[in-house]
């Protein structure tokens, strides 16, 4: 390896020449948009002037600004354009369509604009690359929450006494599309480079969804035995794994998939005696992960009184000791707190346009062992009379008629 290619893999920016257009709101597209950017990938990213719906989404500073989209917009270039006059459309068109082996890839959840269609588009580049995210396959709109509730998942979340239904907090199937979103533009990259050939690819948060839950076999599981699973509250299912309460009011979540570990709780909580009674008394093996998991209430029934007699401290040193998988439940001031100290490099602070700062994250990637840089924060419509002279060859006194006839911002 040269010294030039070892300090491009180091910087972790392996997509440094491709350019991406993005033309997306909230969470799934800007997330794969930001993915491609934060390994190098120049990306633009087009919004109406002032601001798309999802501008000043919250969470949101003192002033208004929204850390949401500060963050899943970081390290890209901001394009404001009034995409409902002729002007801006064409100026838009254009970007997309620009000519260059590294040009004309487009990340969209636009709806409606016939003038964005594919096929519109690749008339202009038959080799575009279009990647398009959707709510449903028909394009009917969808969120995160929505699916969510469609495929299951809140029903069998919360406690065994059940009742309404138990909302994920975490837009999940939005982060895997985003990082789908990426994936896909990857791979039509890879082929357009084998084959000169463009790509329209779709992708829908509601087919993410159902193929998340249908690889993980739960849908086999159901279509088997012809019901739906029970809520098991905190405990792992098929598995063994629950909270406990420490001495001083602390919780701590432990695990035991494996053998190994499965010995490792129950040596160094001294139960080990205690699960052979057990296991002799029941005709039960608690090697097996099954087992564990029909007998988890008696299991977390014995191990609670070890917990419950010690402080966090005590059963932080000793459970990592004995080399069992267990995590402390924190509130997200204690994340913080942890970043204040440096105790997560995948975080960063970013200075926010009207002051302040916020914290953000570099891509998880680690490149021969380092995190690559989180990317500024946007200004929306910052790059604005860049791009367009960068990308169009358009001179300042055409962007001043631009600007002054309201065009772009």
């Amino acid at each position: 390896m040269t010294e030039g290619m070892r300090g491009r893999a180091i910087s972790g920016r392996p997509l440094e020449g491709l350019h991406v257009v993005e033309c997306a709101s909230f969470v799934a597209g800007p997330t794969g948009g930001m993915t491609l950017a934060q390994l190098g990938a120049d990306v633009v990213r087009i919004d109406p002037v002032g601001g798309g719906s999802d501008h000043r989404r919250w969470p949101v500073a003192a002033d208004g600004e929204s850390y949401y989209w500060a963050s899943l917009n970081k390290g890209k270039r901001s394009v404001a354009v009034d995409m409902r006059s002729d002007e801006g459309r064409e100026l838009v068109i254009a970007l997309i369509t620009a000519p260059g082996p590294d040009r004309g890839v487009l990340i969209d959840n636009v709806v409606g604009r016939r003038w964005m269609a594919h096929d519109a588009l690749a008339a202009r580049r038959p080799d575009l690359i279009h990647l398009r995210v959707q709510g449903y396959p028909d394009g009917r709109p969808a969120v995160d929450y929505t699916v969510n509730a469609e495929v299951g998942i809140p029903l069998i979340t919360g406690t065994e006494e059940g009742g309404a239904p138990v909302n994920h907090v975490l837009p999940a199937w939005d982060l895997v599309t985003g990082l789908s979103v990426a994936t896909g533009v990857l791979a039509a990259l890879h082929d357009r480079a084998r084959t000169g050939n463009g790509a329209f690819v779709e992708l829908a948060l509601s087919d993410v969804a159902l193929a998340g839950v249908a690889n993980l076999g739960w849908l086999s599981e159901t279509a088997a035995s012809g019901r739906d699973r029970p809520r098991r509250g905190n405990h792992v299912y098929g598995s063994f794994g629950v909270d406990f309460a420490c001495r001083d009011g602390q919780r701590v979540m432990v695990v035991a998939l494996t053998e190994g570990q499965w010995y490792a709780l129950r040596t160094v909580t001294g139960t080990g005696p205690v699960f052979d009674a057990l296991e002799a008394s029941l005709d039960a093996d608690l090697t097996r992960e099954s087992e564990r998991y029909r007998l988890r209430e008696t299991i977390a029934a014995i191990l609670r009184p070890w917990f419950a007699a010690r402080g966090l401290a005590q059963v932080s040193d000793e459970l990592d000791a004995a080399r069992v998988l267990w995590g402390r439940y924190l509130p997200m001031t204690g994340v913080v707190e942890a970043h204040r100290t440096g105790a997560h490099p995948v975080l960063a602070d970013v200075d926010m346009p009207g002051g302040g700062s916020a914290i953000t994250a570099r891509s998880p990637l680690r490149w021969n062992g380092k995190h690559g840089a989180p990317g500024d924060a946007p200004l929306l419509g910052r790059e604005t009379e860049q791009v367009l002279t960068e990308v169009l060859g358009l001179q300042q006194a055409e962007l001043g008629a631009l600007h002054d006839r309201g065009v772009i911002a």
